[in-house]
């Protein structure tokens, strides 16, 4: 039995679904680093959550990149699947915020003599509630495309 090469789209899906992972990883570590303790060791709990939001940030530029970019994800769906168009719109738009609210966390992580440690996870929780989402809405658009799981927990 002669096993056949994966399509372009299973390969594409596949890459997909490691970055859902990396991304999801990035997500646990500034969860993890906003909920550490904070008041005795303020310095070091500054730096691992901007350290954190760096990471996520970058992430987060490069699944911009896989689903908006020239050979992304939302022009092909466009294509093959035009009913879909205001969903990708809606991500296309949470894209945009989100970028905004990670922008913002890094600018108030950023002044460590001026930090306001609530004022940073209040926003930091914000970001993780709508990364969330905004993940939950995207594994529902790549089913509703392609009739596939693409998870991103691997």
């Amino acid at each position: 039995m002669e096993l056949s090469s994966p399509t372009p789209e299973q390969v594409f899906l596949e890459a997909l679904r490691q970055h859902r992972a990396e991304l999801r990883e990035s997500i646990g570590a500034l969860e993890q680093a906003l909920a550490a303790p904070a008041p005795s060791r303020l310095d070091a709990w500054t730096e691992r959550v901007h350290v954190a939001l760096v990471e996520l940030s970058a992430d987060f530029r490069e699944h911009i990149d896989i689903t908006e970019g020239p050979e992304g994800l939302y022009g092909g769906l466009l294509t093959t699947a035009p009913r879909l168009s205001n969903a990708v719109a809606r991500l296309t738009r949470e894209h945009a915020q989100i970028r905004e609210l990670v922008e913002d966390l890094l600018a108030c992580a950023s002044e460590p003599e001026a930090i306001d440690v609530d004022r940073v996870r209040d926003l930091g929780t914000a970001l993780l509630g709508r990364l969330v989402r905004h993940r939950q809405h995207g594994s529902d658009l790549v089913y509703e495309a392609y009739a596939v799981d693409i998870g991103g927990e691997t």
